[in-house]
């Protein structure tokens, strides 16, 4: 039989709790949620969505019916792809642009003349691949794309991209490519 005797004994429960609160899912409850802002190009994981954000534009203006409609700040369009790595149906939320002062702006709802629009019903099956736009209406600046896995408030996985501005020279972003749009 095994048997602890002195400091050892005080010493191995305290390593133990270490251990347990640097283990991922071991610590306290709450939301899962990645602190590290990563950057336009990467693939970023949140749950089972893979997101990678290739490219932005700001628009003055989107095509309209009878004619084009005016943002109430400016347009700014990111092209995105999303993939499922889950075993099933997976709806990708509406998501949420963040400003230096931390206030959230919720992607518009209304893509109407916009090439690739994400859509609002965005359903992904397994394995599969979505590409599109998501459209903010915002004020021009450097802000971070808040990536959601949908989830619970209490358990949703998120994520952070840099979205800085960039209004003159737009980049687009390959996977282990970058390029200026013309190029």
């Amino acid at each position: 039989m095994f048997h602890l005797a002195g400091p050892r004994r005080v010493l191995l429960p305290a390593y133990c709790l270490a251990l347990c609160l640097v283990l991922p899912g071991c610590g306290a409850g709450g939301s899962a949620n990645q602190t590290a802002v990563r950057q336009m190009g990467e693939r970023v994981q949140v749950g089972p969505l893979i997101y990678t954000i290739l490219e932005t534009d700001w628009l003055n203006e989107l095509p309209g019916e009878a004619s084009p409609r005016i943002p109430q700040h400016k347009f700014l369009t990111i092209r995105a792809t999303v993939t499922n790595s889950g075993s099933r149906e997976i709806n990708m939320p509406l998501l949420h642009l963040v400003d230096d002062a931390n206030n959230q702006v919720l992607e518009i709802d209304d893509g109407k003349g916009v090439e690739e629009w994400f859509g609002i019903y965005r359903v992904i099956k397994p394995a599969d691949t979505l590409p599109g736009r998501l459209v903010f209406d915002v004020k021009p600046g450097n802000y971070k794309l808040l990536l959601s896995d949908g989830g619970d408030l209490e358990k949703e996985i998120t994520a952070l991209v840099s979205i800085p501005l960039r209004l003159r020279e737009q980049e687009t972003f390959e996977p282990g490519v970058v390029k200026k749009e013309g190029e």
